[in-house]
């Protein structure tokens, strides 16, 4: 990797545009080719106009040379036009192949993302991954609409002129080889130090960017513990290092374009003085065109040529950094879309069943309320169906989210149908993990899950997934109404189904109260609702997907006394025949468990109800004594 670019970048950019666009970038490029040559060619008809019409016209009159200006006239004319036909047919074109690209990028990398496991969220700054849909987006938009057409022409255009100038004289051509030497020395280096810093200003724009989205995110914290001005100092140090790394990329790229013209100019200079002198004395021309005298016509020509050359080469340098930043961004982006999806060896399905006249379960196409696990034996080719009950079972399980540290210590439990299983213990004791764990959000290294006797290994996790219904502390509302919010827990479900599920978490009465009702737009993660209001509506997404096993983490932690009295009563109401795991803020709503586990650094130290704990005088007692003092 150079320069934060991975090897190969630009061959695979390549082939990704050509996989979409294969017949218009063919096109393209024979439209630029077909441009580049007749832009070339006017200082071919350029010679011809001086030599044969204008210095014979004004010796013999324009009559004797009618005929031939007019011919001459015609054929640039026709030549200008296919130039003027193909650089629009171009243009057009790579404005849809541009977007077109871009949107395949988009739709790929957001496709790549929903395969992710939760360990990438976990690990990536989610600003650093919005700046991968944003500015390396862009970059490469930049890439593709104008540094890459730029390039193939001028490439197109400096060969044409080179061969041009080879054919009329090999002489003046050697000064231009001699100072297009200089001018690509002076470029590689300044555009070379300009691209490297386009690519380091990339990197601190996503760290900016990814920085304003956590202090936005965390404005009441900042206030509420006065951290106003570390946070600028931060925010000041993440730009200044933004500003170091654009300003010094820019100084560079802006001062090459002068120091190229201007040596340009100075081989301009030469070329006239050469020339001038060439013809005064009446030199011998030795170009590809054969030996006859250097003419002003020719003279005139190399000096419009020679303008283009260091005009092209200029306009090419200057998209090094361009190039640079968009490769940058391709590297990036090809990066997300390669990120290692989740794994999913499971074959076993969840499906709708009814039961036999003999008690035995088949599987059926509608909702019936009762669900099955379809597991397929390639032994025999057989299929078994068993009911889901809700039974969970942890065996000897060791986990840590990096090799270095063990998070969960040799954790074994079991939750029957129907029992309620609760976590206490300190911040970091594991509580969280485990419910991770039965998610499959993480894979297990050692030990054993087993859900209604099922290694959940085998379990397809989107179906596991759907078994299972969790209310987290954090709640995430999106962009709709509330009705679909509540209908995010079952994408068919019907609105009276979503109205009964709201009932069911005691939300239907403030959602009546609303603006609109069910119909009420929220935005911003329903920032217009309290905080018990957003818990009450998750609860009930919960509620509508009709869950066999819940799993509640501190869902009542941050809503007031009052407000935890409603949620907690929406969630009796959710918890109802269902297997539910519990992890305990206030333990005060765990005291009717049946099974309380106390964690301590990844172990379960005790375990028992609450009248046995109580009874042990041991952690239990000792947080739960404590905790009366808040009641």
């Amino acid at each position: 990797m150079k320069n934060g670019i991975k090897k190969g970048t630009f061959s695979r950019l390549i082939k990704y545009i050509f996989s979409h666009y294969k017949i218009q970038m063919i096109v393209v490029i024979a439209a630029i080719i077909i441009n580049a040559l007749a832009s070339a060619s006017a200082t071919f008809f350029l010679q011809r106009l001086i030599d044969e019409c204008v210095t014979p016209g004004l010796e013999q009159g324009l009559g004797a040379v009618w005929s031939k200006l007019l011919s001459i006239l015609i054929t640039m004319g026709t030549i200008y036009l296919l130039g003027i036909i193909a650089s629009g047919t171009y243009t057009r074109i790579m404005a849809t192949v541009t977007q077109g690209t871009l949107k395949h990028f988009r739709d790929d990398m957001f496709v790549k993302m929903q395969t992710l496991p939760i360990k990438y969220f976990d690990t990536h700054a989610h600003g650093d991954i919005m700046s991968t849909y944003t500015n390396d987006v862009d970059a490469i938009r930049q890439l593709i609409g104008q540094s890459m057409p730029l390039v193939i022409q001028s490439t197109i255009s400096i060969v044409s002129i080179i061969c041009m100038m080879m054919y009329f004289s090999f002489q003046l051509t050697l000064i231009v080889i001699v100072f297009s030497a200089l001018m690509v020395t002076v470029a590689r280096k300044f555009a070379g130090a300009s691209a490297k810093y386009m690519t380091e200003q990339q990197k601190s724009l996503a760290k900016e960017e990814g920085f304003i989205e956590e202090m936005m995110e965390g404005q009441k914290v900042i206030k509420v513990f006065c951290h106003e001005e570390e946070s600028k100092k931060a925010f000041v140090k993440l730009n200044d290092q933004l500003f170091h790394d654009g300003d010094t990329a820019n100084r560079y790229g802006n001062m090459l374009m002068p120091i190229l013209a201007n040596i340009g100019n100075l081989m301009y200079v030469v070329i006239s003085i050469v020339g001038a002198v060439m013809v005064f004395l009446g030199a011998k021309n030795f170009g590809l065109s054969g030996g006859g005298l250097v003419t002003a016509g020719i003279i005139v020509s190399f000096l419009d040529m020679a303008r283009q050359f260091s005009q092209t080469i200029s306009q090419t340098s200057m998209q090094v950094s361009m190039i640079a930043m968009g490769l940058a961004g391709a590297s990036r982006v090809f990066g997300l879309i390669d990120e290692k999806s989740e794994a999913d060896e499971g074959y076993v399905s969840l499906v709708n069943a009814e039961r036999n006249e003999d008690g035995t379960l088949r599987e059926v196409d509608r909702h019936t309320g009762l669900w099955a696990w379809k597991h397929p034996h390639s032994a025999d080719n057989t299929v078994t169906y068993s009911e889901l009950k809700g039974d969970i079972v942890m065996e000897h399980v060791d986990f840590g989210y990096n090799d270095k540290k063990l998070v969960l210590k040799d954790i074994s439990l079991y939750a029957k149908p129907g029992q309620k299983i609760a976590f206490v213990g300190a911040t970091g004791a594991g509580k969280t993990t485990i419910t991770n764990l039965i998610n499959r959000f993480y894979d297990i290294p050692d030990g054993k899950i087993r859900y209604d006797g099922i290694n959940i290994g085998k379990i397809k996790k989107p179906e596991l997934r759907r078994s299972l219904g969790i209310v987290l502390q954090d709640v995430n509302l999106f962009t709709g109404t509330v009705m679909d919010n509540i209908r995010y827990g079952k994408l068919n479900a019907t609105d009276e189904e979503c109205i009964a599920a709201a009932k069911l978490a005691n939300a239907d009465s403030f959602i009546r109260r609303l603006p609109d009702g069910y119909n009420t737009m929220l935005t911003g993660n329903g920032s217009s609702l309290s905080q018990g209001q957003r818990q009450l509506i998750s609860i009930a997404r919960a509620a509508v997907a009709d869950p066999p096993v819940m799993i509640l983490d501190e869902a009542t932690s941050s809503i007031d006394t009052r407000t935890e009295a409603l949620v907690q009563k929406g969630m009796d109401n959710l918890m109802k025949g269902r297997t539910v795991f519990v992890i305990a803020h206030r333990l005060s709503t765990v005291k009717n468990s049946d099974a309380i586990m106390v964690l301590d650094h990844g172990r379960i130290i005790e375990r028992g109800t609450h009248d046995e704990l109580i009874q042990q005088k041991g952690t239990y007692f000792q947080l739960y004594t404590g905790a009366f003092e808040l009641e």
